[in-house]
């Protein structure tokens, strides 16, 4: 007769950890994402750009 597994009480928290680790990282990724593609940061961040590379010296 095969006896079940013990676990201790931390097995697997790494993994787990780890995993939503990886997801907070992937969400946020994408919410900059979407902030920086939208139109009013990219104008702005155009204008910007214009702006340093016309500057005389």
């Amino acid at each position: 007769m095969n006896k079940l597994p013990t676990f201790r009480e931390d097995d697997g928290m790494a993994t787990i950890e780890y995993a939503i680790a990886t997801i907070a990282a992937a969400a946020l990724a994408t919410l900059l994402y979407v902030i920086i593609d939208s139109e009013a940061v990219r104008a702005g961040l155009t204008s910007l750009i214009e702006r340093a590379l016309s500057v005389k010296f």
